[in-house]
């Protein structure tokens, strides 16, 4: 049996998809995957390889609605699925999902499935998305007709596609804690003397980006000895941060720039409370990491931010895109340094009750039918 599994982003495959990947292996099944950017030769491609992996570059360009671009990544995946004739396709991500579940249906593929792990750019705001936005969810609804199963992770996407007729009342769905976290790579790690906050994230204005730094400019004014870091790169995305705004932002000393880093868990060791002031999430993978790893929790009342945090209990929910409650919650620890240790300790606890990444996949492979 064969298992497609296609990604917009080629570190994904590993970071994100990992532990479901190895699932599916010990299953006994021969796992194919498929992303852009995978030349022969490459670093990541021998190290999927190397996995038992059988790897395909794919064209696909995941800014940008290009049609002749787009058309293109369809008729590649349609070849590619006519080729190796899977037995099962999954992609996540908008555009793997949208051209992979359409290809797979084209191609006569018995299982189809999407992943959808986020709502990303162009269901954010409103102005000149409206258009694109109006696009995406046409195309999403003609892919996810032609899917067996949809996983959500998080209940609000859910509603929202069901609400807007994107997806059909005969299309089964599911919905996961997320794309969980690996509790054993991920362990408690000492609290920092000093209070520390950290931010990782792709930088982008959808990602609650500016209001961590204007925040970290409040709170620096009266105390002057706390930090405040980012980890995260600057995405080809419309509403990335520009590399001027990132420089200025580093000259002020408003925030320490780690840049972007292979491993989290030192950035995590290193800080008192992780802060996700994100906009919409699928389910964040970062503030599970940091859950798994005993830091207490600052993130938005948003869909997919919100499943993470008892508020109160092991961080604090704040409203999206408001500053003030923001500087109060980093305050609240600033002042209260007990909570540190206690909320840690109940992230910990939440993290391996609910998000435990082989939970999760075990939930994923039951809903798909694979038994092991």
């Amino acid at each position: 049996m064969k298992f497609l599994l296609i990604g917009g982003f080629p570190d994904s495959l590993l970071h994100f998809r990992g532990h479901l990947i190895q699932a599916l292996l010990e299953c006994g099944l021969a796992v194919h995957v498929a992303a852009p950017d995978l030349p022969d030769g490459g670093e990541l491609r021998r190290r999927l390889e190397a996995q038992g992996l059988v790897v395909h570059s794919i064209p696909l360009r995941r800014a940008g609605m290009n049609p002749l671009a787009d058309l293109r990544t369809l008729f590649a995946l349609r070849g590619l699925m006519r080729w190796i004739r899977p037995d099962y396709v999954m992609g996540y991500t908008i555009k793997p999902v949208i051209y992979g579940s359409i290809a797979a249906w084209l191609t006569g593929v018995r299982n189809r499935y999407a992943l959808i792990t986020g709502l990303g750019y162009s269901f954010q705001g409103e102005g000149q998305r409206n258009a694109l936005r109006t696009l995406v969810q046409g195309l999403y609804g003609i892919a996810l007709a032609r899917t067996h199963k949809v996983f959500f992770q998080n209940p609000d996407d859910e509603a929202l596609f069901r609400a807007r007729g994107i997806l059909k009342p005969n299309i089964s769905s599911v919905v996961l804690n997320g794309s969980g976290v690996d509790i054993a790579s991920f362990d408690v790690a000492p609290l920092p003397a000093e209070p520390v906050f950290l931010l990782i994230a792709r930088l982008l204005g959808d990602k609650g980006v500016r209001e961590y730094v204007e925040a970290a400019r409040v709170v620096r004014l009266t105390r002057s000895d706390v930090r405040f870091r980012v980890v995260g790169w600057i995405d080809e995305n419309p509403d990335a941060i520009s590399g001027q705004e990132l420089d200025a932002w580093i000259e002020e000393r408003s925030i320490e720039f780690l840049g972007r880093v292979s491993d989290v868990r030192p950035a995590i060791a290193d800080a008192s409370v992780y802060v996700l002031p994100s906009y919409r999430e699928g389910t964040p993978r970062t503030v599970l990491e940091a859950m798994a790893m005993g830091r207490a929790i600052i993130t938005t009342d948003a869909p997919g931010c919100r499943e993470t945090v008892v508020d109160g209990v092991n961080g604090f929910l704040v409203p999206v895109r408001e500053i003030a409650p923001l500087v109060t919650a980093m305050r609240r620890f600033i002042d209260s340094p007990e909570l540190l240790s206690s909320m840690g300790q109940q992230s910990r606890k939440l993290a391996l009750q609910k998000f435990d990444v082989h939970k999760v996949n075990a939930v994923m492979l039951k809903e798909m039918g694979i038994r092991c």
